[in-house]
């Protein structure tokens, strides 16, 4: 079977990133001398896939999602639920499914160095009678569908809840000294070497393994500017280099690290980041130099920012920089390598909602703002798809469950065959 790509090699999958036009669209001068992002095939049932002259349209399944995506009870229970739910994306125009296959140094599948995910059993570390992971990826691909398994590099735990206790097993557990407490949250420390080690061998453990299309890191880095985080390590490896300089040089090389690492595996995988849609904190509080991943060779295949925010939305202060044709033409008219591409990600979770902004919010009631946002992405050359996050708030929603019908609805009308 033959997977969706690119054509160029190294910038594959490009998933959603966020909107255009901040001082309006690029010139014809500045379009022209963007990577272009042609698209192959998609896997295909059939003996000869099709061409599929549209976008890359991903959905993402976030741990969160388990619950009303998938049936954990037994391997038959499972498969059906994914079937179910990967039935419903390609219903709605989806060709690529991104699953958090590890979202808190646990894992949805079988590995000799993270225990056993909560998802699971409900308990970190203990062990089912079948492989998640093989399941979803041979539903995904039997049904045409890419998958990326979506990976948290550093967070050990969000809270006391999330995920719970940890496993005896757990890398944490084994290496105290290499975790760090934020906000009741627990964090491997990007400044320690063994913690590179250990997330680029969780990398390669998995494209070695299994079947899939993709990796895709989301947006933790550094979960703090506390200074006290990595003072320690600080002292020891920095060579008096300014703090915020040498935490962006600590995750280039995790980073630059993994995507060697994957190539050197397998090369067709391809290896992504989904930063925040607001680049300054991605630079100055997360550390990520989102920018030079995006204009150097040998970072990632492809970027993803996350632009949830609508068509009018305006801060507090009047500022439209995040209005959504604005931000995605800031981050469209940023230097980028030809072996790079970028995508957008839509915030489906704000249907019927909003998206914090001073003006008039009605258009996240409107039953296709989704679809709206996918036509202004295909007026602009240069983008090389969308995702929506997440899976509950497209097919479950808790409290706007009738409009979030309407947004698939008219995704499903787009993108009917």
């Amino acid at each position: 079977m033959k997977y969706l790509r690119f054509a160029c090699i190294l910038c594959a999958l490009a998933l959603c990133l966020s909107l255009y036009a901040c001082s309006g669209a690029p010139s014809e001068s500045q379009a022209s001398s963007l990577p272009s992002q042609d698209f192959t095939e998609v896997p295909s049932t059939s003996q000869t896939a099709a061409k599929d002259p549209l976008k890359y349209r991903a959905m993402w399944i976030s741990y969160l999602d388990w619950d009303n995506a998938f049936d954990t009870s037994s391997a038959a229970a499972f498969e059906a639920s994914a079937t179910a739910a990967f039935d419903k994306c390609v219903a709605i125009g989806i060709n690529c499914v991104i699953v958090q296959v590890r979202p808190f140094t646990d894992a949805v599948y079988p590995s000799e160095i993270f225990p056993w995910s909560s998802l699971i059993s409900g308990a970190q570390g203990t062990a089912p009678d079948y492989d998640p992971l093989k399941i979803m990826i041979d539903v995904a691909h039997a049904k045409g569908l890419a998958f990326e398994a979506w990976i948290n590099p550093y967070r050990v735990k969000l809270n006391d809840k999330n995920p719970g206790e940890l496993a005896a097993t757990n890398p944490a557990v084994l290496h105290p000294e290499w975790v760090e407490t934020v906000d009741g949250g627990m964090y491997f420390n990007p400044a320690i070497p063994e913690v590179q080690t250990l997330i680029t061998n969780g990398v390669v453990e998995l494209v070695k393994n299994y079947n899939f299309d993709g990796i895709q890191f989301d947006d933790y880095f550094y979960p703090t500017t506390d200074a006290s985080f990595d003072e320690e390590e600080y002292l020891l490896y920095a060579n008096n280099k300014p703090l915020d300089e040498w935490r962006r040089e600590n995750v280039n090389t995790l980073v630059s690290g993994v995507y060697k690492a994957i190539k050197a595996e397998k090369s067709s995988v391809i290896f992504g980041i989904s930063p925040q849609g607001n680049n300054d904190n991605n630079y100055n509080s997360q550390y990520s130099d989102v920018s030079m991943w995006l204009s150097t060779k040998g970072y990632v295949d492809y970027i993803m920012p996350q632009l949830y925010w609508g068509f009018n939305y305006k801060t507090s202060g009047g500022s439209d920089r995040f209005a959504f044709k604005n931000i995605v033409n800031e981050w469209l008219t940023m230097p980028r390598d030809d072996s790079v591409s970028l995508a957008i990600g839509l915030g489906a979770y704000r249907v019927g909602d909003s998206d914090g902004g001073s003006n008039d919010q009605s258009e996240w009631s409107t039953g296709h703002n989704l679809k709206d946002m996918t036509d202004a992405l295909d007026e602009v050359d240069g983008i090389g798809g969308f995702a929506l996050f997440r899976y509950e708030f497209v097919f479950a929603s808790p409290t706007n469950h009738e409009l979030a019908t309407k947004e698939a609805s008219a995704l499903a009308e787009k993108y009917a065959a």
